[in-house]
């Protein structure tokens, strides 16, 4: 599936919920609930083109659409996924499962695995109210082919030999 090819949630760092939430009267404590964990936990540091560059200063409505910048490694080019799209393909039960398992570097998914449920549901729900999804980032790159798209070489230089080694 196309979530485990793409680094998506600072962290979203986070990002879920049913899209119930959204819509439901009453549910306005989970929206800001999500919204605090997304601001929190780095989910827009990639996942918000420019949110990084801008001292945070994007509007929400850009938020969490992903980014064409990529970070490249020996795991390959991955780019932040638009989490608007991904959270608007998954229900609520589907979205807890994506968000614990293991994705590629850098995303931080050990974050999202020792999140809450409560937490988890709440970013879903932030993103499902944020409207207009806006466009998919670029597809996962495999390693040694060519990157056509910016991207943040992620790989350490000089590190201590007892670190190199590992």
């Amino acid at each position: 599936m196309r979530i485990r090819n793409v680094a998506w949630g600072g962290l979203v760092t986070a990002a879920l919920l049913s899209g119930g939430w959204a819509q439901a009267a009453g549910d306005s404590a989970a929206v800001e609930r999500g919204r605090y964990v997304v601001s929190t936990s780095g989910c827009n540091d990639c996942h918000t083109r420019g949110y990084p560059e801008s001292g945070g200063k994007v509007p929400v409505e850009e938020w969490l659409k992903g980014n064409p910048v990529g970070f490249s490694g020996p795991w390959g080019t991955t780019y932040p996924a638009n989490l608007r799209l991904v959270a608007q393909s998954l229900d609520e039960a589907q979205w807890l499962q994506a968000a614990r398992r293991e994705m590629r570097p850098p995303m931080p998914w050990f974050s999202l695995r020792d999140m809450s449920d409560e937490d988890l549901r709440a970013v879903y729900a932030f993103i499902r109210s944020l409207g207009e999804p806006g466009e998919a980032a670029p597809e996962y790159v495999p390693p040694g082919v060519a990157v056509t798209t910016p991207y943040i070489d992620f790989v350490p230089r000089n590190l201590p030999n007892r670190q190199a080694a590992r």
